[in-house]
């Protein structure tokens, strides 16, 4: 797998000054929980599910996770249950895997699968047989320290059976986490827990959806996740006490956007035009913003700005705009390779290559750490090229 791999080489070459890398399903835990980036969302009942894993790898999505939650009645589970090990047996042989879940030939993405409870864990993986080598781990909902230990007990059981490497990925998305009186307690039980079982947690993922449902809220597709103060304040606090970049924290993916197409705008478009004018990308705006775009592009913005990374996606039209805003910058990369030269270990200012700003090494190396990872799984852009460009260049035919 690869970012923008789903575009023609050449296409990348013009795009990108170093291109994204390659990883697969055992790359390190560190590489990977960056190379999320957006994370699709399917419902495990889809008839059709193996055809639509395979058709959204070809659009560009490395991860997925297929939903026996939220997403499907509680009346549908057994079924879907049934579903999933049918679609994951049909997967593996179009991949190629043999009896022992080896050789395959064809890319998958990352794919997980989001549970109920946590006796569901070792079950299916019991029941995926072989198929199981295509899974990458569990979707761990409304996660607690009481609630999210039996998941990580149950993971570590079906992992030492199965032989295969899984992955958690709990949802912090519970009241307790939400109201301010229990906040920090809880947040504090969560680390205890996750941080116990450290090598199997990849990311946290944050369900500002829940979060709003405490309070009867829904946020409108001209206002972010940043703009709800209740849930501006939770993010705030998960990133500062779960995503500190001292080699405590863990990767926090950012909140899902809700919205396909706005059908009337009360505030104007935030989508300026002169990016797009500058690439003669005008259609492409007017797109976007007719499909209530502009909102989403400035919350993956916002997310990054406020230490997440990658997104939850429940469409597909999501996954391209959270990937070419994921790309680093020329100037980005610049800044991030002078400030880790090793000349500069000892500290000091700089001007940074573009003349435009000041580089400290000190206070800035870990921003730099973080760019130079990002670098490596979405690539640097040409000098030239912006997020309209790769935008533009990613859109399938």
């Amino acid at each position: 797998m690869r970012h923008f791999g789903h575009i023609a080489p050449e296409v990348r070459q013009r795009l990108f000054h170093q291109e994204p890398c390659r990883f697969t399903a055992d790359s390190p835990s560190r590489l990977l929980s960056v190379a999320l980036g957006a994370t699709l969302y399917s419902p495990a009942t889809r008839p059709r599910l193996a055809d639509d894993i395979v058709k959204q790898t070809g659009r560009g999505v490395v991860s997925m996770v297929l939903c026996l939650e939220d997403s499907i009645g509680d009346e549908d589970v057994a079924d879907a249950e049934e579903n999933l090990v049918r679609q994951f047996t049909a997967l593996a042989e179009r991949a190629g895997l043999d009896g022992r879940g080896e050789a395959a030939v064809l890319d998958l993405p990352l794919l997980f699968i989001r549970v109920r409870g946590p006796e569901q864990i070792p079950d299916l993986v019991r029941r995926l047989g072989p198929a199981a080598r295509l899974l990458s781990g569990f979707v761990m909902p409304k996660f607690t320290e009481e609630r999210g230990i039996p998941f990580l007990e149950s993971l570590t059981t079906a992992e030492a059976e199965s032989g295969r490497r899984l992955f958690a990925m709990p949802v912090l998305e519970s009241p307790e986490l939400l109201y301010r009186e229990s906040r920090v307690e809880t947040l504090e039980g969560i680390f205890r827990a996750i941080d116990k079982y450290r090598e199997r947690v990849l990311a946290l993922r944050l369900g500002v959806t829940d979060f709003c449902s405490s309070y009867g809220l829904r946020r409108a597709p001209d206002m972010t996740a940043y703009d709800v103060q209740i849930v501006a304040s939770v993010i705030a606090d998960v990133v500062n006490m779960l995503g500190r970049a001292d080699g405590t924290g863990f990767t926090v993916t950012g909140p899902v956007w809700e919205y396909f197409r706005v059908q009337e705008r009360m505030f104007k478009p935030q989508l300026r035009r002169s990016p797009f004018l500058e690439g003669q990308a005008e259609e492409l705006r007017e797109a976007l913003i007719e499909h209530s775009m502009d909102g989403l592009l400035r919350e993956i913005t916002l997310d990054q700005a406020n230490g997440l990374l990658g997104k939850t996606c429940i469409h597909p039209s999501h996954v391209l705009p959270v990937h070419a805003l994921s790309v680093v910058s020329h100037e980005e990369f610049s800044d991030a390779q002078d400030i880790l030269r090793p000349e500069r270990c000892g500290g000091g200012v700089l001007r940074s290559a573009y003349t435009n700003k000041m580089n400290e090494v000190k206070p800035h190396r870990a921003w730099a750490e973080r760019t130079m990872l990002r670098a490596e799984v979405f690539g640097v852009a040409n000098e030239d090229i912006g997020f309209v460009e790769l935008l533009a260049a990613g859109i399938p035919d």
